[in-house]
């Protein structure tokens, strides 16, 4: 539990990407709406959003595809407006991968090398040949592209983006196309290849897992602009909005009016306030700084894993509506009065049962705000 907010980043010296009130339009439709945020050298920073929340549009911003209606945008402190995407030193890897099919695996990953030279000295064929063993494919130089799977193409273009050396790395989608265990697989691998290069890394998708799983730092948007900027734990612990709660994965959502706020007591160091929340009195944690009195209109979350089945200050009797088993957790779906919680077991539920939680399990997400 925190005050509700987010967290922008950057401090210190200028950071590898940095984005100043920029906005893109087309007509009247605002795509990117005012945003500023920082990306940190050799951070791996995720854009993460539902369809047209603005993540592919803000990339296409720092590769260069698009101009800016306002705002700037800058690369280590120096405004890029105007540079054109060749001369950017950004390499990038699109959601079709885009490869050439009339060259072979090791002429597209040594494609860029037509325009500029091999970092560190090397000849052409010695870069190729340690990118393909930096993604795994060391004997795939010679075959084509079209032979290999979509994960293997997925690391081919991931390579072909990182021959000249570039700066920074920017991944729109690159594994929407794939099944999910594959994506699994191929998280790991681009993380690994990341952090071993130390690039600095721009990635966009949809799928909060991944985002979760991936990144140092991971910008929530919505509508245009990210509606928070945190490392993935907090943004999942603490979520600063109640799009977030319920955009970055299973929430149980509450609101209600607070009827009493208890001072600290021993053993704790949380205040608690007492919320009424359709007819049932649920006790909240609030951490310090936050202020909340009686009357206030309090919105929090608990997440599944959260609430316990008898235990908790705070109980609730509700009813089983369904349940889906997921191997190590059975994802069970109660009806409480009319509105549904989840609610994460090992064991099957059935009927009717209480679950509970602590008031340091709860995080507050709003207050004063019907």
């Amino acid at each position: 539990m925190n005050t509700v907010g987010s967290e922008s980043g950057g401090e210190g010296a200028d950071p590898a990407v940095e984005l100043d009130g920029v906005t893109k339009r087309y007509g009247e439709t605002a795509a990117v709406d005012d945003v500023t945020l920082r990306v940190r050298e050799g951070e791996f920073f995720t854009l993460v959003g539902p369809s047209g929340c603005g993540k592919t549009t803000t990339l296409r911003l720092i590769a260069g595809f698009e101009e800016p209606t306002a705002g700037a945008i800058r690369f280590s402190g120096e405004s890029v407006a105007g540079v054109p995407p060749e001369d950017r030193d950004v390499g990038v890897v699109f959601q079709n991968y885009a490869l050439f099919p009339h060259m072979t695996v090791g002429e597209n990953v040594g494609y860029g090398l037509n325009f500029a030279d091999p970092p560190k000295g090397m000849s052409r064929s010695e870069r190729v040949d340690e990118l393909l063993e930096l993604v795994d494919l060391p004997d795939a130089a010679d075959r084509d592209p079209e032979s290999l799977s979509g994960g293997q193409q997925q690391r081919v273009a991931m390579a072909r983006a990182l021959a000249p050396g570039p700066d920074l790395l920017l991944l729109d989608e690159p594994m929407s196309a794939l099944d999910a265990q594959l994506r699994e697989r191929l998280r790991v691998q681009v993380r690994r290849i990341q952090s071993e290069l130390g690039i600095t890394t721009v990635y966009v998708t949809h799928d909060q897992e991944e985002a979760l799983a991936i990144s140092d730092r991971v910008a929530v948007m919505r509508d245009g602009r990210p509606e928070q900027i945190a490392p993935p734990r907090t943004v999942y612990r603490e979520p600063s909005s109640r799009f977030v709660a319920e955009f970055v994965g299973d929430n149980n959502v509450f609101a209600g009016r607070v009827v009493d706020v208890e001072g600290d007591e021993v053993g704790r160091e949380l205040r608690i306030a007492v919320v009424d929340v359709g007819g049932e009195t649920l006790r909240v944690g609030v951490d310090e700084g936050v202020e909340v009195t009686v009357g206030d209109h309090l919105t929090f979350c608990v997440r599944p894993e959260y609430l316990r089945i008898d235990e908790g200050e705070s109980r609730l009797t509700a009813t089983v509506a369904s349940a889906e088993f997921l191997g190590e957790t059975t994802r069970v779906t109660l009806d409480w009065g009319g509105r549904d919680l989840v609610v994460r077991t090992r064991d099957p539920l059935s009927g009717e049962v209480v679950v509970g939680f602590d008031p340091e399990d709860a995080h507050v997400i709003g207050i004063g705000e019907e």
